[in-house]
């Protein structure tokens, strides 16, 4: 943390400055009643490295991804970050540069975001790419106001329960003032049930929104989804893993109109919970109703390239009939390390982490089903993620036991689904190593013992 001081005599220049002749004077609007007529109750000043000790004694105190093995997921991921991406981003001109949404953003900006553009539209599929928004909910409630102003239907939007039940309520917040009906559909076996939807689908649907993979971890047959939108006139949005993209179908393919991510996966640390990065992208045909900005490329009148800000659609820049948005800045410092985390992994190094992800996420779940006390809640396909159920409903006790060990071993899932109070959600990254998944095996096998000596 920089360390910040101002001496007696700049505190009385500062003092002179606004015209007071105290600090206590600042505090004169505030009733002699409410103030603390005492010193605060702190113990006595710390030399410098008596409060940096003393400062370290109490950060070590945090269970983190730092000092721990994690296994957190649903929504924020613990994957490798190369070095190379700090060492870019970390750059001055990057690191404390003015939010870039002014018309005038510096050539080395606007370079930035097209590049990421670019690789965004790689690795989706899709024909264009904004230069991002704030994070992956925010992302997925404007993508629906994108096609509700794109097909022009106001009357109903569909959304599977499996979407991230935080989105569902960002959503829902979004779309309260407008009379809009919010329909979600129901699960089975951790999928939206198709038949369903096909159902629900009318001529007054305007999109379908689908997470895949899930919130649960499930792969969702979004190319049917998507055929079954598009039959009804609806549009179809695809909330998408990035990483999940190195070895599974890209949005496009599967005939998504509109794709969203969560883009903290691609060289964003967890940042406890954010500030994170919202990946959106789409087809040619919405690229005037898509949110946000755009960055070209084009000649100057010397010919030589550079870059422009294209397109701006919120209402302080066009008409406000036609404005589709009023997000009015975008996460660049997080889009610019996710375009090096990209270039620096190139396609074999996305396909290899995805990989691996996979392949260490059903080791793990073949070993914990190989014990008496739990089994996968759900038998469709996964990637990184599985819900597991606890036959013994101790999911609390289970998951500080594990924690004691430095282990941070899920999520529970009654916070969002109060059915699902005996079932934890496990995540696996490429950075679990074959012995911390069986040490975590190892510590929920030795609670099973204890679970099956106190039952007996």
């Amino acid at each position: 943390m920089p360390y910040i001081f101002n001496t007696p005599d700049e505190q009385r220049e500062m003092l002179e400055a606004i015209g007071v002749d105290s600090i206590e004077q600042l505090f004169d609007m505030v009733p002699a009643e409410l103030q603390l007529q005492r010193p605060l109750d702190i113990p006595p000043a710390l030399g410098e490295m008596e409060m940096t000790r003393l400062a370290e004694q109490l950060a070590a105190q945090n269970l983190h991804s730092g000092n721990s093995s994690c296994f957190l997921g649903g929504g924020s991921y613990d994957h490798f970050i190369p070095a190379v991406v700090d060492a870019i981003a970390n750059r001055s001109e990057f690191y404390t540069s003015y939010t870039p949404y002014q018309p005038e953003v510096s050539q080395g900006n606007l370079q930035a975001m097209f590049e990421y553009q670019s690789l965004i539209c790689q690795l989706t599929g899709m024909d264009v790419s904004n230069a991002s928004l704030y994070d992956g909910g925010s992302a997925t409630a404007e993508a629906v106001l994108m096609a509700i102003n794109a097909t022009r239907r106001n009357g109903r939007v569909i959304v599977t329960s499996t979407l991230h039940p935080e989105y569902r309520q960002i959503l829902a917040t979004y779309l309260a003032n407008l009379d809009l009906e919010l329909v979600v559909i129901p699960a089975v076996d951790g999928r939206a049930d198709l038949a369903e939807i096909e159902q629900q689908l009318d001529d007054q649907v305007a999109c379908v929104v689908t997470q895949s993979p899930n919130f649960f971890g499930c792969i969702e047959d979004l190319e049917a989804i998507s055929t079954l939108a598009h039959d009804a006139g609806a549009l179809s949005i695809a909330v998408f893993d990035p990483i999940s993209l190195g070895i599974l179908k890209r949005p496009g393919e599967l005939g998504a109109d509109i794709a969203v991510a969560e883009g903290q996966s691609l060289g964003v640390p967890m940042l406890y919970g954010g500030p994170y990065l919202g990946i959106m992208a789409c087809r040619e045909s919405f690229v005037r109703r898509l949110p946000g900005r755009i960055a070209g490329q084009t000649v100057d009148r010397r010919g030589t390239r550079c870059w422009v800000l294209t397109l701006q659609t919120r209402e302080q820049h066009i008409r406000r009939e036609k404005a589709t948005s009023n997000i009015c800045t975008n996460q660049g410092l997080l889009a610019l390390r996710a375009s090096v985390y990209l270039a620096s992994l190139g396609p074999a190094g996305l396909a290899e982490t995805a990989s691996l992800c996979a392949r260490k996420t059903h080791y793990l779940a073949e070993k914990l089903c190989q014990l008496d006390r739990f089994e996968r809640r759900f038998d469709a396909a996964v990637f990184k993620e599985f819900v597991i159920r606890d036959r013994t409903a101790q999911v609390s006790e289970l998951l500080e036991k594990a924690a004691s060990q430095n282990i941070l071993a899920g999520i529970p899932l009654a916070r969002w689904y109060p059915q699902m109070e005996d079932c934890f959600l496990v995540a696996v990254t490429e950075q679990r190593t074959k012995d911390e998944i069986d040490t975590l095996v190892e510590c929920l096998a030795s609670a099973d013992s204890e679970q099956v000596s106190v039952d007996a």
